[in-house]
């Protein structure tokens, strides 16, 4: 049932596009649940990344290390379509080098554009998946407004809860959310495709996730697993959670790696199992300074952890319901929630 939190992170109205020097676009497929999704700084941004997830699929991540020579990075695709989906950053570099940007070397300019994807090939033909015009799309639809939140761009094929069994998960998505402190904001874009289930990071409440046997109501995944249940073998790298916290802060590239790690205290809040061997969850940080000024790594990084969690649960929270070929309709939250209501009104 909703509850004031719920309403409280549906409200929520900020959104990482507020970050000084950032766009966001979305592309999603017309033909199958899939697109991708991106965060533009054609101006460069100082990035780190850090993945925790034993199964990732990304690109171009090496580069982000704080001890190698790239300092900045001129935008992040996140994308479905699993491995194949990295095709998508080289639209995004296409369109880049198009406006200009990137990284200077004599005879001409490359952006850099790191990248990681996440797998939702089971939901219709495999075959389609975003490619470098779906990359190209997304750059050029991206804007400064709010983005679209739900089941578009890379989360619009995000599956959660498949601990037990794909006929028993739910519908997951992508999500936004920013804080704005003392003139310095930090913005998270999250697509959440986690094998756990999602929680309410205030309250601790199950929002979505594994379902009891007959589809009905929510199991509590770590529950069950604590009290013996077995999961059902979970094909690697078929979950995962991937994301951007980006900031207008000034910060080096070790302090954006550092806010690259502590972001993911933010999923640690918001999912359950996480970080586990069948999933990828990365995340990326992008700091373009155009505040010109800094609150210090310690405000950052609780910011950066909030962020990432409101944006996981709102990417739960603003899901569609999906028909999965073979199976019954993918229940998102928001038709769990109201069956849930329609059931206590008729007791």
């Amino acid at each position: 049932m909703t509850d004031s939190t719920h309403t409280h992170l549906l409200n929520h109205d900020g959104h990482i596009a507020r970050v000084q020097g950032i766009t966001v676009g979305h592309f999603t497929s017309q033909q199958r649940p899939t697109g991708c999704s991106v965060v533009l700084c054609p101006e460069g941004a100082v990035a780190g990344v850090d993945v925790r997830g034993a199964a990732p699929g990304t690109r171009e991540t090496d580069l982000l290390h704080p001890s190698n020579l790239v300092q900045t990075v001129h935008g992040i695709v996140l994308a479905g379509g699993s491995a194949w989906g990295l095709d998508s950053a080289t639209g995004a570099v296409r369109w880049l080098e198009e406006q200009g940007a990137g990284l200077n070397i004599g005879v001409g300019r490359i952006p850099l554009v790191p990248a990681a994807v996440l797998f939702d090939v089971m939901l219709g033909d495999m075959k389609i998946r975003p490619d470098a015009a779906a990359g190209y799309a997304a750059c050029q639809a991206a804007s400064s407004a709010r983005p679209a939140e739900g089941s578009v761009g890379a989360g619009a094929g995000a599956v959660i809860g498949k601990i037990f069994g794909w006929q028993r998960a739910m519908k997951g998505g992508i999500g936004t959310a920013s804080l704005t402190v003392r003139g310095v904001t930090v913005g998270a874009l999250v697509a959440c495709n986690a094998l756990g289930d999602v929680f309410n990071p205030y309250t601790g409440q199950l929002l979505a996730g594994a379902r009891t046997p007959d589809g009905q109501a929510l199991l509590n995944a770590r529950d069950a697993l604590l009290h013996g249940l077995e999961p059902q073998p979970i094909l690697a790298g078929s979950n995962t959670t991937i994301g951007v916290v980006a900031t207008d802060a000034v910060l080096t590239k070790p302090q954006a790696h550092r806010m690259a790690v502590t972001a993911h205290d933010g999923l640690a809040r918001s999912i359950n199992p996480v970080h586990t061997m069948s999933d990828g969850d990365t995340l990326f940080a992008l700091a373009t300074g155009q505040s010109g000024q800094t609150l210090g790594m310690m405000t950052l990084s609780t910011m950066a952890a909030e962020v990432v969690a409101i944006a996981t649960a709102r990417a739960v929270l603003l899901a569609q319901s999906m028909p999965v070929p073979q199976q019954t309709v993918l229940p998102s939250w928001q038709e769990l929630n109201h069956h849930s209501m329609r059931g206590e009104r008729n007791e």
